[in-house]
């Protein structure tokens, strides 16, 4: 408890304002809210998500998730999830460190380990009990934003210690997989990958399955069993996250924002996206735009 107080005081320290707080490491943000938001789609990168205080509901699919202070969230692979606070006030702000895996030191922890790879049986999506070696690394991590010319040589090392210990804790027989060249997992992260490259161009599955190194059928099949939808799913949910951000951030108009990221159709681009977030687009900006504290992502 003494150390997730630690983490909880150091993120609130710079992460002073509700939303997504980038930091000098580039795979390493910091989240708050002051409290409960409303669901929210978003893409999450393949993360280690540890919350500080407070509580959130993730959802990928039918199949949902809550984590806290006492449990952290991994997400394996690139996962279009639905996610919101549902513990925070003011006084008790939620506060979230978020570490990117890097699947390039991943793979070289895997060669250093040389463990053999057992079959996985877990989600891409799953919450695990408190780790206080992983609480401590993370706060370590934290703590290199009070000196920041540390960071540059000290960083990697903390990163890659918390790699390791995800290797060799409850989800490392997924990590695995996914850093083997040649397994089934990397292979539908490498369609991943090239999905969210091009999401605004039409499907091809016959390309994606050549540049993953499958056949169709079977990275249909595989892709669905890790991410819970098909790859057309997958994309039309990258579509409509960057439509959203598009009007949003950008001000850009419904039209020309469908239009941006692949529909010819005005009517299914409106249809669609009313189905995802629950309004059609001009007015789920419009109440975006009135409680922009709502939106927390990660």
């Amino acid at each position: 408890m003494e150390m997730i107080a630690e983490l909880a005081t150091r993120i609130a320290w710079h992460a002073r304002n509700p939303g997504i707080t980038g930091t000098a490491m580039p795979g390493v943000s910091l989240i708050r809210a002051d409290r409960p938001t409303v669901p929210v789609p978003a893409v999450y990168e393949a993360s280690l998500c540890l919350i500080a205080q407070g509580a959130k509901r993730v959802s990928l699919g039918d199949h949902s998730v809550i984590y806290d202070a006492a449990h952290y969230l991994l997400v394996s692979v690139d996962l279009p999830l639905v996610g919101h606070v549902t513990e925070a006030s003011p006084d008790a702000p939620y506060l979230c460190c978020k570490i990117d895996l890097d699947q390039a030191v991943l793979a070289d922890l895997v060669l250093a380990d040389a463990a053999p790879l057992r079959s996985p049986d877990l989600s891409a999506l799953a919450v695990y009990p408190g780790d206080p070696e992983l609480i401590d690394a993370a706060c370590r991590l934290v703590k290199l934003l009070d000196r920041p010319e540390t960071i540059p040589v000290l960083a990697p090392l903390i990163e890659r210690e918390i790699l390791y210990r995800l290797l060799t804790g409850p989800h490392g027989a997924m990590l695995r997989h996914i850093a083997a060249a040649d397994s089934r997992l990397n292979q539908v992260t490498r369609a991943i990958a090239r999905i969210r490259a091009r999401f605004h161009e039409q499907l091809r599955i016959d390309e994606i399955a050549v540049e993953a190194g499958m056949s169709p059928s079977s990275l249909h099949a595989h892709f669905k069993a890790v991410t819970r939808m098909t790859p057309l799913e997958y994309q039309k949910q990258l579509r409509l996250q960057e439509a959203r951000r598009l009007m949003l951030a950008e001000g850009v108009s419904a039209g020309a924002a469908g239009f941006a990221v692949g529909y010819d159709s005005q009517s299914q681009f409106s249809r669609e996206y009313h189905r995802l977030f629950g309004a059609p687009p001009r007015r789920d900006i419009d109440r975006l735009q009135a409680a922009p504290e709502a939106l927390v992502a990660a």
